[in-house]
């Protein structure tokens, strides 16, 4: 029996995935993609070179003595092996089949931004130490009047590891809690305030410098916030595979459709990375502060009525 989707051309469906994930995933706007090619043509991983840091000395009668370079390498692996599959059956298909592939593969495509954007986010487990602001046992408090000098200290950890130049603006993404923050700040600039510099894609504007972005993929861990920021080249990442494909099922009247999503990514420069970890509100805390609040301006009411 012929498949029932007659619009539906697998190689064209995964082109479009592609597309959707390239458009609108947050952390991919945060990451270089400098080996990918070699990824493609050479199989599921690639050897990176680093190379090693060349000393200055100062000039002087003694002969000049030469340092023995050794540059440092590491594998950059696809070892994300994501897939979805589901079943449509013939009942469904009947109105209109392109418009149910297309709202099916943007729920496919949201599903996979979930887990890539929280696997690129965990990436602030390989930031170098010394581009920490806080700690598990010491995390940070933030509110609308800390934010900003927190923010800063962040941004300084990147600028002291000279991870900051003027081709490579550093980035920083929060979560709406945090963000909820940031818009009460009078130190942040909103996207319409930024004047003709340009922003990333889905940037609300910018903060001691950083063009920030929103993730509601950036949970809380333990009653924590990770909080990561750094530049385009701290991060490499590839997607091997991006595959869609249909099937009759022989058990019923459906169609089968499933994809294959496969991509990895390293930390190759963690001093380009900063972090922060920040104390996730509590709610009961919270609701007691706003209680009390609300008692101190009633009180307040009362007094001035008297």
């Amino acid at each position: 029996m012929s498949n029932k989707y007659a619009a539906f051309i697998p190689e064209i469906w995964s082109q479009k995935l592609n597309t959707m994930l390239e458009k609108d995933c947050v952390m991919l706007q945060c990451v270089n993609r400098n080996y990918e090619g070699d990824i493609k043509n050479q199989g599921d991983k690639v050897k990176i070179i680093t190379p090693a840091k060349v000393n200055v000395s100062t000039l002087s009668d003694a002969a000049l003595t030469y340092n023995e370079l050794e540059p440092t390498s590491m594998e950059l692996v696809i070892d994300q092996k994501k897939f979805f599959a589901f079943k449509i059956n013939d009942v469904a298909a009947v109105q209109a089949n392109t418009d149910i592939m297309e709202a099916h593969l943007a729920n496919a495509k949201k599903a996979i931004e979930e887990v890539q954007d929280s696997y690129l986010l965990g990436q602030h487990a390989y930031v170098d130490s010394s581009n920490i602001i806080g700690s598990d046992d010491s995390p940070i408090t933030l509110n609308k009047t800390t934010i900003y000098e927190q923010f800063v200290k962040l941004a300084l950890a990147l600028k002291n590891s000279d991870a900051v130049t003027g081709s490579k603006r550093p980035w920083v993404v929060i979560n709406p809690t945090i963000e909820s923050y940031l818009l009460q700040s009078t130190e942040f600039i909103g996207a319409h305030n930024v004047a003709d510099e340009t922003l990333r894609e889905g940037a609300i504007g910018r903060i001691a410098g950083m063009d920030v972005l929103v993730s509601t993929n950036l949970t809380e861990v333990d009653g924590l916030y990770y909080v990561l920021a750094g530049t385009n080249e701290a991060i490499t990442f590839a997607s091997q595979l991006a595959k869609v494909e249909s099937l009759r099922d022989k058990d019923s009247f459906s169609d089968l459709i499933r994809g294959l999503y496969l991509y990895g990514a390293k930390t190759v420069q963690p001093k380009a990375l900063a972090k922060m970890v920040v104390s996730a509100p509590d709610a009961s805390v919270s609701g007691s502060e706003a209680d009390s609040d609300s008692d101190t301006d009633t009180d307040t009411d009362t007094d001035n009525d008297v």
